[in-house]
């Protein structure tokens, strides 16, 4: 059933009818050849100079003085200023263009095209004289614009973060200046991209749909695939099928994924998120470190021209050298207790006495990740590489050259969250089959997020992988830190949200 029409809507529907009725289509098939932006038009105005311009946006305000007016649109740069005269663009003795077109039929939010010349009004704003105006698509809901008063203070703003994020269409709109979240974040990915195939790294796709889930702890989505008759689940990484490329031969590449993970929603937290992995023939985990500050440096530098970005009440700075510390390290430095020779018992009761929830499905590896979790990451703000993991967290980590117990490891932490992970992989197919066999037996434990035995990525390593290092970083997060953005919801022009109910869809 269709909802009741505001009064607005009822109107708008009423205009709609009335263009129809003077021979004006709303929605116009015909194409509108724009050949300038409002910012264009600002920057490359020359005062005394007649320009024709063709430009096309949204109506966003009117001020009707008479036989002429001014109003306001909005295109994708920004806003220009429209003077519109009655006998201007109604040559003829038909004024109905100007007289009940634009002053009784056009509403705020309606699209237009605008054909005029730039000239300056005489308290100097740069704007266009309409000689000829278009309909180009009609509005049929008001947008929700804020409310100035005379004293300059904004009333009813679009600001109810579930609003924005579930009617984004209306978000960027309405508060313009967002565009400039998203817009860095394509610049992210792009000075990335650029920065990996410098290097001669090969970008490839690798399958979403995957018979087996690995490369991560985490749970995964399912499904069933109709023709072929078996369930399939959503990648939560694609760490597998890129290594296996390492195994055909190609000795770097890398893939801007979309991975799936059905766990909990946060801030931090979207089950749909963008990741970008890597992996290198030939080299180890602290190279690996050396090409994340280059690149993540590169990255401030190119959407920021410094290496220092605000981030909420931070200034977090990107030059190289990172601060390194060894996971016991850290957990030392930010509790005084060194667990780098406790057994599981010791450990689970430890965590506890630091008031770190623990339950029984726990190995020694998980507790190790929730003590430094609650205890050491949000306390990092500078970036900072976090080292040699126990290999009971990493089981597809390439055990420590030197330190018994410990893996070719690292994280890299900024303004206390993860932003990247890598590994010297794991390419020992004997040793791999047995953290396989381990992950199994902590999933008999009640651990859902252990990882399934991939039999298939066993019988690829068997034919020989070169050593190799490899790379997950997460670029929702990234972006966060590089647009000052409080939330990963800010970076997603569409976030997951709850099924809308039927009062927010009457809206």
């Amino acid at each position: 059933m269709n909802k009741a029409l505001s009064e607005q809507e009822i109107v708008r529907r009423e205009s709609l009818q009335k263009l129809r009725d003077l021979g004006i289509e709303p929605y116009p098939a015909a194409r509108f050849d724009v050949d300038i932006t409002s910012k264009q038009i600002k920057e490359n105005y020359k005062k005394g100079k007649e320009q024709k311009v063709v430009i096309a946006g949204r109506l966003m305000s009117k001020r009707i003085m008479g036989k002429a007016s001014f109003a306001e649109l909005q295109d994708a740069d920004g806003r220009i200023q429209l003077y519109l005269n009655r006998d201007v663009i109604c040559e003829g003795e038909d004024k109905t263009m100007y007289n009940t077109v634009f002053k009784k039929l056009l509403d705020i939010g309606d699209i237009i095209g605008v054909i005029g010349v730039v000239f300056t009004t005489k308290v100097g704003e740069i704007s266009v004289k309409v000689k000829e105006l278009k309909v180009l698509t009609k509005s049929l809901r008001p947008l929700p614009l804020p409310k100035v008063d005379a004293d300059g203070t904004i009333h009813d703003a679009f600001t109810d973060p579930e609003k924005r994020y579930r009617q984004r269409y209306v978000d960027l709109v309405v508060n313009p200046e967002i565009k400039d979240t998203f817009i860095k974040r394509t610049q992210l990915t792009n000075s990335m991209r650029s920065f990996l195939n410098e290097k001669g790294y090969l970008e490839v796709e690798t399958p979403i749909l995957q018979p087996l889930y690995g490369g991560a702890a985490a749970k995964p989505f399912k499904t069933h695939h109709n023709t072929l008759d078996m369930e399939l689940y959503l990648r939560i990484a694609n760490e597998l099928y890129l290594k296996r490329l390492i195994v055909g031969g190609f000795d770097g590449v890398y893939e801007f994924s979309k991975d799936f993970r059905n766990e909990g929603m946060s801030r931090f937290h979207n089950p749909e998120f963008t990741q970008m992995e890597l992996y290198v023939a030939y080299k180890d985990y602290t190279w690996m470190m050396d090409l994340v500050e280059e690149m993540v440096e590169k990255i401030a530098m190119d959407l920021h021209g410094k290496t220092e970005v605000e981030a909420g009440d931070n200034i977090i700075n990107f030059q190289r050298p990172w601060k390194r510390y060894t996971m016991y390290e850290a957990i030392e430095h930010f509790t005084g207790i060194d667990i780098s020779k406790m057994d599981e018992k010791t450990m689970s009761e430890t965590a506890k006495k630091l008031g770190v929830t623990v339950d029984k499905s726990m190995g020694r590896g998980k507790l190790i990740d929730e003590i430094f979790g609650e205890k050491c990451e949000g306390q990092l703000i500078q970036p900072t590489f976090i080292t040699n993991y126990p290999v009971e967290m990493s089981p597809l980590a390439k055990k420590h050259r030197e330190h018994e117990g410990l893996a070719e490891r690292f994280e890299a932490i900024c303004n206390g969250k993860e932003i990247c992970n890598a590994f010297s992989e794991l390419n020992d197919p004997i040793d791999q089959r047995i953290r396989f066999e381990d992950q199994l037996e902590l999933g008999k434990r009640g651990d859902d997020e252990a990882m399934l035995l991939d039999e298939d990525f066993l019988r690829a390593i068997e034919y020989g992988m070169p050593p190799t290092a490899g790379l997950g970083i997460g670029i929702d997060r990234l972006s966060m830190i590089m647009t000052n953005s409080n939330s990963i919801q800010d970076v997603l022009f569409f976030p997951q949200m709850k099924a809308e109910n039927k009062t927010n869809s009457e809206e």
